[in-house]
């Protein structure tokens, strides 16, 4: 446990230079001026179903798998430079500490978005004047859905980052599979097995939607969620265990 806080520690480092807090904020920032303008009709008090339903739509349809992918990408990003993985790997350090800790840090990082989006979300619901008390059952279960539901995507762009010394080309895999959400996530047959569509699924407000992939039960997509983390998660770790420095 102390090699693996030891290497999270080092990791938190090697972002730092990054200016990382900016992607942090960014999809929080943006989805405020969304929610502080949705449902603007005149006499009518919004609900805080309908504000995290508007404010969580561009938040986990586009945002979370972009991010997801960006910060795989920066983690892996000096490792990649001068044979970085040798200099790692030369290290005291085992291979399964190396890329969980490389996980971790991107699951905690996931963890900060949600977190700054709670937060905007209980702004702007507060500045709206939104009816009634604050569901709090409501907003942690969307949230926490949220995150867990990024879990397997950050597991499969850890893979794919670790092992493309590109920066740029595990990103733009990523774009390219999450601009589809939009017309995937309509899809009952699809939508709930589409890595880059599970995160708005679990989202959004369940009873709400009444379509596509919204159909679909949360503890049926948690049960598929948490099938891909472990598929995702297992692939990943033994094609590091095999990768050549």
């Amino acid at each position: 446990m102390r090699i693996f806080l030891r290497i999270m520690s080092a990791e938190c480092m090697k972002i730092a230079g990054f200016r990382t807090w900016l992607l942090i904020l960014l999809s929080p920032l943006i989805s405020l001026p969304i929610g502080a303008l949705s449902d603007m009709q005149e006499d009518r008090v919004i609900t805080w179903q309908v504000l995290l339903s508007t404010m969580s739509a561009v938040h986990a349809l586009l945002f979370l798998p972009v991010l997801s992918g960006l910060f795989a990408s920066l983690i892996c990003r000096n490792e990649h430079s001068d044979g970085g993985w040798k200099q790692l790997l030369a290290l005291p350090v085992t291979r399964t500490s190396v890329y969980f800790a490389k996980y971790a840090l991107i699951v905690a990082l996931l963890g900060a978005v949600q977190l700054l989006f709670l937060a905007g979300v209980l702004g702007v619901g507060w500045y709206r004047g939104a009816e009634g008390g604050v569901p709090w059952g409501l907003l942690l279960s969307s949230l926490f859905g949220g995150w867990f539901a990024c879990l397997p995507l950050a597991a499969l762009q850890l893979a794919i980052s670790q092992g493309w010394s590109s920066f740029g080309a595990p990103l733009a895999l990523n774009v390219c599979f999450t601009i589809p959400n939009i017309l995937i996530a309509n899809s009952s047959t699809y939508g709930p097995y589409y890595p880059w569509v599970q995160p708005v699924l679990a989202m959004s407000p369940f009873g709400e939607e009444r379509f596509g992939a919204f159909n679909l039960p949360l503890e049926s997509l948690m049960i598929v969620v948490a099938g891909s983390l472990l598929l995702f998660l297992g692939a990943g770790l033994i094609a590091f265990w095999r990768k050549a420095v």
